[in-house]
């Protein structure tokens, strides 16, 4: 007997669901050659079974400053075990595909520490690490197409058995058009009882059922929140639109911390859910429930089918993101099997091809086109169902730094939004989710679904002392800090706080500035008898920019000095230059103050940030 066909397996790590998209292009393309494939998340595969397997490819995406994703963690725990040794992996053979961003410091941080573990367990690499980047016009797909093309040759010079008939030998796409990964059952509406869910009940239902959602994902809210203030904070001038929101709990309260971050499920605009659901001529009244695919062989369709159905008009509303996300290439070359309009056809072929690729991008992110403007301007698509739920981006909670602090502020939830618009080709693009707060009154008495977690900054114990840096909304979490050391200064001695605010305009776009200034006062929580301080930077204001990390050196002494006291850095805002420029002056005092290099400046500062004295919270 000759030796069986070689299979590959393909790992995934993905936190907003990119890596999952590269994963299953990853394996549609070995298919493709006819080399088998499976792919599975990190948290769904069983570490301990990799020696076992002969080829992997991992794609992970590293997220903030150089945090790994959720499902990631426990597997990288398990790889850090010493007892493992550097045979353990021996036999193996492995890929790194990463997808980073390259505007932040710690650039494709968690698949290059991967591949270097992979290396030290005795592992072999196939290929030099692939690195994909959010900033280049194509995207992560600019890096992985060439990349592909690299693993497939030398898999096949490794071992021909992966593609029987060659790596570019490709299987007709018309003996391709895949089984969608669900199906949908419908259910007479007379047999279902009538829906007497709790609201919770409904969205936990209908994103459970969605395929778009990450595995292990909450898909239950924590608790809902009502509005209670809209207030916007910047003047009449500004370039922004900046909100303070208040909102309190609705029934129960969940216990929060300063530094926590919330996220919103946004709701989506009503006409454009009906022109979706008529355009791809569904019934937006009838009951569904949606189940995988596989199933289908064993005559049940797995766990899916004890849920109750639920109406999809309600499914599409709560889970697919039809009118603010861009579809993916994929979605393009599902489309071409559908289109019956030949020069349609030709044009998505064209797209979905690596050819087309940056005529793709042109046309669909850059432009950042919806689902629903992209079957708009293809109208001799039907998409069955199926497709649409698999392919149409789900709809994505959104996150927010808490701006209060349950001390100071009990039973309430306060958010600082900078509500999103922007021109692109001539076209006015809005943020959903903030666009969508603005535009709601206390008096609707809408309930939000919410879940909470930890943020990148920790809260801090009130013996701590605080050098802050957050200008424009990187402000938000740190009045919440303030409120509440304001809150423990009543009782109990509270140690300094430094505060770094920038914007552009003192006038117009001084966020909180009462807030700030009142503490800044004689024995207020920023003020210098106090052994803290309030410094302001208004870039615009004079004409030369002065941004915080020129206030940071103007008080280099005050702030060793503090850091010398054992003080806790924390940065906030946005991942563009700021916390790299922020770095960089830090680095120059400490090269001044102790009369060493960059290196040793760097050094000293990866230290502060290993023992958790250097907390950054960026965001794109």
């Amino acid at each position: 007997m000759g030796e069986k066909q070689r299979k590959l397996l393909v790992l995934y790590a993905s936190q907003t669901g990119n890596a999952l998209d590269a994963a299953e292009r990853i394996g549609r393309e070995a298919e493709r050659r006819g080399c088998p494939a499976s792919i599975a998340s990190t948290d769904e595969f069983d570490p301990s079974c990799l020696p076992h397997e002969e080829s992997v490819v991992f794609v992970v995406s590293t997220t903030g400053q150089g945090d790994s994703p959720d499902s990631f963690k426990e597997f990288w725990r398990f790889l850090l075990q010493r007892n493992l040794g550097n045979s353990w992996l021996q036999g193996v053979r492995f890929a790194v595909f990463g997808l980073g961003d390259s505007g932040y410091q710690k650039y494709n941080f968690v698949a290059k520490k991967l591949d270097k573990r992979l290396l030290d367990l005795g592992a072999t690499t196939i290929i030099e690490k692939g690195l994909g980047d959010d900033q280049h016009p194509s995207g992560y797909e600019a890096t992985l197409d060439p990349w592909m093309l690299s693993l497939w040759s030398t898999l096949y010079q490794i071992n021909p058995k992966y593609f029987p008939k060659g790596p570019d030998v490709m299987i007709p796409q018309d003996e391709l058009t895949d089984q969608p990964k669900y199906r949908i059952l419908y259910h007479k509406q007379e047999t279902l009882e009538p829906e007497l869910m709790a609201e919770s009940d409904i969205i936990e239902r209908a994103r459970g059922m969605s395929p778009g959602k990450l595995s292990k994902d909450k898909t239950k809210p924590d608790c809902f929140l009502k509005m209670t203030k809209n207030e916007v904070l910047t003047k009449a001038g500004s370039t922004k639109d900046v909100r303070h929101f208040e909102f309190q709990f609705v029934s129960s309260s969940i216990k929060y911390e300063v530094g926590d971050v919330v996220e919103l499920l946004p709701s989506q605009d009503c006409s454009a859910i009906d022109a979706f659901i008529k355009r791809c001529h569904l019934d937006p009244e009838s009951f569904i429930t949606v189940c995988p695919r596989e199933t289908e062989n064993n005559g049940s369709c797995g766990e899916v089918i004890t849920h109750v159905p639920i109406k999809l008009k309600t499914f599409v509303e709560l889970t697919m993101d039809v009118t603010s996300a861009s579809p993916r290439r994929y979605f393009f070359e599902v489309m071409s099997f559908y289109a019956t309009d030949e020069r349609e056809k030709e044009r998505l072929q064209y797209f979905a091809s690596a050819e087309g690729r940056d005529d793709l991008c042109n046309y669909n992110q850059k432009e950042r086109k919806s689902v629903l403007e992209v079957l708009v301007d293809f109208p001799s698509v039907q998409m069955p169902f199926e497709w649409l739920v698999q392919l149409v981006p789900s709809l994505k909670p959104r996150a927010f730094s808490i701006s209060s602090s349950p001390l100071a502020h009990p039973a309430q939830v306060h958010l600082t939004v900078s509500v999103v618009s922007w021109t692109r080709y001539k076209r006015t693009l809005k943020g959903l989710c903030s666009t969508w707060l603005a535009s709601l009154t206390p008096e609707q008495e809408i309930n939000i679904p919410v879940w909470f977690r930890k943020g990148s900054l920790p809260a801090p114990p009130q013996s701590l002392p605080l050098i802050l840096v957050g200008p424009g909304t990187g402000c938000a979490p740190f009045r919440g800090f303030i409120a509440e050391r304001a809150v423990q200064a009543e009782t109990s001695p509270i140690a300094p706080v430094m505060f770094f605010f920038g914007c552009r305009n003192k006038d117009t776009d001084f966020l909180y500035r009462d807030f700030w200034e009142s503490h800044a006062r004689e024995g207020g929580m920023l003020s210098e008898v106090k052994g803290g301080g309030f410094y302001t930077a208004f870039s615009r204001d004079q004409p030369k920019k002065v941004y915080v990390q020129h206030k940071i050196r103007e008080m280099r002494k005050k702030v060793w000095d503090l850091l010398c006291d054992g003080a806790a850095l924390y940065v906030a805002g946005s991942s563009t230059k700021m916390p790299c420029d922020v770095m960089s002056a830090l680095e120059e005092i400490v090269m001044e103050e102790t009369g060493g290099s960059k290196e040793m400046a760097s050094r000293w500062l990866k230290a502060l940030e290993k023992a958790g004295r250097y907390n950054v919270e960026a965001w794109s």
